[in-house]
């Protein structure tokens, strides 16, 4: 899945305003418009994986969200959802962006900003059809590099989306 579809998907299943997308791409620290994020909310039909360092492309009507872009957006959502939080005296500074798919990316930021527990994510996923054991769950949350770390295909990111869908939209 592409970037802008999921974003797309996320969207709905989180019944986000565009103006409050627009606040949570400022919170990540990408200022959008209102018209930038309604062209990046727009349907595409290519199917092209973008690289985290490739420029946004823009077409007319279309803009292309890359990996900075995307989790910077997913990053924004943690704050909108959960507040801003300072960090600890010797607490190091994270790095700014990981190197993991984007697929294991959404769903350990959305699992943060939406306070989900594992078995609310498990049960998300059984509302769209998929089953997961605990142990595959853990394992996609995983750090990369981590020796159980699993990445999460297409199959896994599409219905914990369809499953969101299912529990905010009913």
């Amino acid at each position: 899945m592409e970037n802008n579809d999921i974003l797309i998907r996320l969207r709905y299943a989180l019944d986000i305003k565009n103006k409050d997308m627009v606040e949570i791409f400022k919170l990540g620290g990408v200022e959008v418009t209102k018209e930038e994020v309604l062209k990046i909310l727009t349907k595409t039909d290519d199917s092209y994986d973008y690289d985290e360092d490739e420029p946004i492309a823009e077409d007319e009507n279309i803009i292309k969200c890359n990996n900075r872009m995307f989790e910077s957006f997913l990053n924004g959502l943690i704050t909108f959802k959960r507040g801003k939080q300072e960090p600890k005296p010797g607490q190091p500074e994270r790095p700014a962006f990981s190197n993991e798919s984007v697929n294991n990316i959404l769903l350990k930021k959305v699992k943060i900003a939406l306070a989900l527990t594992s078995e609310d994510m498990i049960d998300l996923l059984a509302k769209a059809g998929v089953t997961i054991t605990k142990g595959e769950l853990s394992a996609i949350l995983r750090k990369k590099g981590h020796k159980n770390y699993k990445e999460c295909g297409d199959k896994y990111a599409r219905n914990f989306l369809k499953g969101l869908a299912i529990k905010y939209r009913g």
